[in-house]
């Protein structure tokens, strides 16, 4: 593992990939536990989706990928948050409704501009080739701002993840810091969707979340085993990706849904000898 982990080293687009790669996973690690026990963990598939719509646009303008994607799943990420709250269309329905929406714009949008279907594939099902320099930059700082900001509102947002009214009761502005994991979960999803693909990224947030939830009980104890569950999955899953000439991204979740199902066994063998 050491030396396939140098050899990853030794060539710099590895290099840019796997430390955004690492970056990416712990943010949606954290992100994922509060968004699994909200019971709004599709949230991530339907802004992958907006995001793919809008790289879609992107690309068909010749516009930087990534600086129309993010304000597009930052405005989309509000825009559920809104509807869930404030109308009739609840939960996943309003997820289905704007990411079926914005995958159909996405895909007219390449079939009447011939050429750009090959970087639409990259975005739809990732490439750990297209991690560019500044690609690099702006996920390490987007991802300091993601973790700052978990940090400091950590006990907020545990309140709201667990009980919203008690929360509201108590004088936290719940809505505000349903936002704030909103906001947080649209940038995280964007800057994964180069390397996971738009139809994997969701992962991310999902099975370290749900693997931890095996064998940890208290908040704390789920968030910490998520985040070091989510940096190991990517590191040996980006590390196979490269020994067996294998897509990265399928790659990583096969080893998250590996990793879930081991914590899976062990949690049945704890309690059939307690």
């Amino acid at each position: 593992m050491l030396e396939t982990l140098l050899a990853l080293l030794s060539y710099p687009f590895l290099l840019r990939a796997l430390v955004v790669g690492l970056l990416v996973s712990l943010t949606a690690s954290l992100l994922g536990v509060s968004l699994v026990l909200k019971r709004y963990a599709m949230i991530g598939d339907g802004l992958a989706h907006v995001g793919f719509g809008a790289l879609a646009i992107a690309t068909v303008l010749h516009a930087a990928p990534l600086a129309v994607a993010l304000p597009v799943v930052v405005l989309a990420a509000f825009l559920l948050l809104r509807v869930s709250e404030r109308s009739q269309i609840k939960g996943d329905a309003a997820i289905a409704l704007i990411s079926t929406g914005a995958l159909a714009v996405g895909v007219t949008a390449v079939s009447v501009s011939p050429g750009v279907n090959i970087d639409i594939t990259n975005y739809l099902f990732g490439s750990i080739l297209a991690t560019s320099q500044s690609d690099l930059m702006l996920s390490i700082v987007l991802a300091v701002v993601v973790l700052v900001l978990f940090v400091l509102c950590y006990h907020k947002i545990m309140a709201v993840t667990f009980d919203e009214t008690f929360a509201r009761a108590t004088g936290v502005n719940a809505g505000f810091y349903n936002a704030l994991l909103a906001l947080l979960t649209a940038v995280t999803i964007v800057l994964g969707m180069r390397m996971m693909g738009a139809l994997l990224i969701s992962s991310l947030l999902i099975f370290p979340a749900l693997t931890s939830m095996r064998l940890a009980r208290s908040f704390r104890g789920v968030t910490l085993c998520a985040a070091s569950v989510a940096v190991l999955c990517f590191a040996v899953g980006a590390s196979c990706s490269y020994l067996g000439d294998l897509p990265t991204g399928s790659t990583v979740v096969l080893v998250n849904i590996a990793a879930f199902l081991l914590f899976w066994t062990i949690r049945t063998l704890w309690r059939r000898t307690s």
